[in-house]
């Protein structure tokens, strides 16, 4: 997948099927739209291209609002380039750019940037700043421009349409299945392992402490999940803590540690890439060394039943995912 900026010299060989958004999180209301841009991209001889946007526009308009994102730049490409989409334009998003009207943007970076000959668009996307951007003004531009627009209907699971919103709403009331329905693959954080307290070491089940990558990324509700996680080739399963230690420090900031299953080396420093499976109980404060120990005991038992009864592809839509998770 070829990545550019927005002044980047954009070298067109063929014409291009486009579609613009945030798109945070690649769920799979977004992966439809991306499978119709593929669609009429290889109907039509075009080539497949993304317009995204960095930083997330609502983290330069609404600083007041703490706005956490469900996938990062990084993770945006990846997802993209597995999908087969062959181009990416990632435009600086500013308080300067966000001036522009629907239709100054449209030809300044989708005809004069991309050679846009079809835009696919989702039901509801609005984008310039007089929120001008639909698809009725697509048309009337598209007529003049010659590029013709195709929307997509929105996905829905069990009745609800799919949002971003709605996504990170699920992970902050810990509900993990929710999300990664939506997902259609199961929820992840990438991080650094970073040196802790090591009392987990002390208490028979050592722990790896993870510092985020991107540090607006959203973090479950406190409590305690079952993971697989992803160390450089190697998968493990584990169970991790999200929380503020109050057994011990409570401390105010969120620590997110893990324990891997069957696993005791020193992996400080190197990167860990965690999927979230499922929700096993709330953070509690216990009275007693003995009495978490025995809770941790009881949380890996139940972990390893759940390990070897249950398949956690719940992507089976996209089979893209299938054997990753």
């Amino acid at each position: 997948m070829k990545v550019y900026r927005e002044d980047s010299e954009i070298v067109k060989t063929k014409k291009a099927v486009v579609t613009v958004g945030s798109f945070d999180g690649l769920h799979l209301g977004h992966l439809r739209i991306l499978d119709k841009v593929k669609e009429v991209a290889e109907q039509t001889n075009c080539t497949s291209f993304v317009v995204t946007f960095e930083p997330h526009p609502r983290l330069v308009l609404s600083q007041d609002y703490d706005m956490k994102l469900l996938t990062s730049l990084e993770e945006k490409k990846e997802i993209l380039e597995k999908i087969g989409i062959e181009n990416l334009l990632v435009i600086n998003f500013s308080k300067e750019f966000s001036q522009l009207i629907s239709d100054e943007f449209l030809k300044k970076f989708i005809v004069e940037k991309t050679d846009a000959a079809y835009m696919v668009i989702g039901h509801d996307h609005k984008f310039g700043r007089d929120r001008l951007g639909d698809e009725n003004k697509l048309r009337n531009v598209g007529m003049l421009y010659n590029f013709q627009v195709a929307a997509v209907s929105p996905q829905t699971i069990d009745g609800e349409i799919l949002s971003s919103t709605k996504i990170r709403t699920a992970l902050a009331e810990g509900n993990i299945e929710k999300a990664n329905s939506f997902l259609g693959r199961n929820y992840s954080i990438s991080g650094t392992i970073v040196q802790g307290a090591q009392r987990g070491r002390l208490l028979g089940f050592p722990t790896a402490n993870i510092r985020p990558h991107e540090p607006k990324k959203a973090v479950p509700m406190k409590g305690v999940y079952v993971v697989k996680c992803q160390l450089e080739n190697e998968s493990h399963y584990g169970i991790m803590n999200i929380g503020c230690r109050p057994t011990f420090e409570n401390k105010r900031e969120l620590v997110l540690e893990v324990h891997l299953l069957d696993f005791n080396r020193d992996i400080y420093g190197k990167s860990l890439k965690v999927y979230f499976l499922k929700r096993l109980r709330d953070e509690n404060k216990f009275v007693s060394k003995e009495e978490l120990i025995h809770q941790i005991e009881i949380d890996q038992q139940r972990a390893m039943e759940i390990i070897r009864s249950t398949n956690f592809c719940l992507c089976k839509q996209n089979s893209i995912w299938r054997n990753n998770k």
